[in-house]
């Protein structure tokens, strides 16, 4: 009877390592499983990260290409757009351009009425402002009831005016003339007429008088006679202009205007100065007017190179937000590698059946459903660990109280390093797992089938 006891307690102890042994293959077949699905689903994720990165440059290229578009119309059409001039005698008018986006300056004589041609003049440097003219016009004047009449010069910076007048028409109300810089500043004495800081020069007529005026700044002036009387009045006005101009004997580009077109190359790194000059007053005419049409020649290369240097820049910015994206979150970041040469878990496999209790973070899968799916938790069928067994075995025991059996797992790394009891402590302290030091959210208990 002691001998089949003894056979019958030898063959119950020898059939509990192979319940083990199968349960810890069968364990073993569906980590792979797991491992393998979360490598297909790694690699969807992969493409359609891929898929949304794509659809980001290509919208972001999209709106660059816009960008570009709207800032070179209105460089072209509106900042360095064709205008028309008018030039009095003696005018010497300087073209102020940027020869990184302008590269040819054309000037073009429009309703030519005296045999007097306009000049167009290139300088390497500014050319100084020397020469000196004196002229005069005469001009019979009728200003409307309730009107003005006015009169445009463009003026350099120490030029000197001179304004003698004489009112012929009685009139019920005093004229009032004026000298205003800029089209601005001559709107804001129509829209208010009787307001003198409107312009840089305002006067009352009485029968006869003279006006003087000293130009600081180069710009177009405009004189003008305004009538707040129910009736026209005539007057008699003389223009005397001491006007200073630049001097063009150091110019290496001369063009007349009366000969055609004049176009003139600016020099991108250079300095290079545009002068557009008339002559003087023609003997037999009370006034002398030339009309002028000045257009620039883009210089593409500037505006396909900033476009070149946009996209750069964009595409620069576009990674170092990539970057940040992907070292941001959790903490955990995107790692773009293939689930098939991963390093292995951090408890390795064993015969015991053990090896079911945890896993790598990295090495299974980073969804808490996943990981709580994949482990054996809380399972119907399941019984407690027998504590004589594992007390029996010092790797067995937990490593924080080092007294208890290892009896459940944290989430979400899936370490099994402690007992229910310390874990849910920890959990509730906000604590760490004391492998990984990530912090815990759950604590699943641990059973054996």
């Amino acid at each position: 009877m002691e001998e089949e006891s003894r056979n019958h307690n030898h063959s119950q102890h020898e059939s509990v390592p192979s319940s083990s042994i199968s349960t810890s293959h069968s364990q073993e077949n569906a980590v792979r499983q797991q491992q393998q699905s979360s490598g297909v689903s790694y690699r969807v994720n992969m493409s359609i990260s891929d898929s949304s990165t794509r659809n980001d440059i290509w919208s972001c290229l999209i709106v660059l290409l816009i960008f570009w578009l709207f800032v070179t119309t209105t460089m072209i059409f509106g900042v360095y757009g064709s205008l028309e001039l008018q030039l009095g005698p003696h005018c010497s008018r300087p073209i102020h351009t940027n020869p990184l986006f302008v590269q040819s300056i054309k000037a073009q004589e429009l309703d030519r009425q005296t045999s007097s041609s306009l000049m167009l003049y290139g300088f390497h440097n500014s050319p100084p402002l020397d020469v000196e003219f004196t002229w005069t016009e005469t001009h019979i004047a009728v200003v409307p009831d309730d009107g003005h009449k006015e009169w445009l010069y463009f003026l350099n910076k120490g030029s000197k005016l001179e304004i003698s007048y004489n009112v012929k028409s009685p009139s019920s109300a005093p004229l009032s003339l004026v000298i205003a810089r800029g089209g601005e500043s001559l709107e804001d004495w129509i829209d208010h007429p009787s307001c003198p800081k409107t312009t840089l020069s305002w006067n009352i007529l009485y029968g006869s008088g003279k006006i003087q005026q000293k130009i600081s700044k180069s710009s177009d002036y405009y004189i003008a006679v305004g009538n707040l009387n129910s009736q026209q009045v005539e007057m008699q006005l003389n223009f005397t202009m001491n006007v200073l101009v630049y001097n063009a004997s150091k110019a290496y580009y001369r063009c007349s205007l009366g000969s055609g077109l004049c176009s003139l190359s600016l020099d991108p790194l250079g300095t290079t100065s545009a002068i557009l000059t008339s002559p003087g007053p023609t003997k037999g005419t009370s006034s002398a007017k030339w009309y002028v049409k000045l257009s620039y020649g883009p210089r593409w290369i500037t505006y396909f190179a900033g476009l070149g240097a946009m996209t750069i820049l964009m595409f620069l910015a576009f990674r170092y937000c990539n970057m940040c994206r992907t070292t941001s979150g959790d903490g955990t970041g995107f790692q773009a590698t293939d689930r098939g040469s991963q390093s292995p878990p951090l408890l390795s496999h064993k015969d015991d059946g053990l090896s079911s209790w945890g896993s790598s973070y990295d090495s299974v899968s980073h969804d808490e459903q996943d990981l709580e799916d994949w482990l054996p938790v809380n399972s119907l069928e399941g019984t407690s660990l027998n504590e004589g067994e594992i007390n029996s075995n010092p790797r067995h025991l937990q490593v924080i109280c080092c007294d208890a059996p290892r009896d459940c797992f944290f989430l979400p790394c899936g370490h099994c390093a402690g007992c229910f009891t310390c874990g849910t402590r920890i959990a509730e302290e906000g604590g760490t797992c004391p492998i990984c030091r990530k912090k815990i959210k759950k604590v699943r208990k641990i059973f054996t089938v």
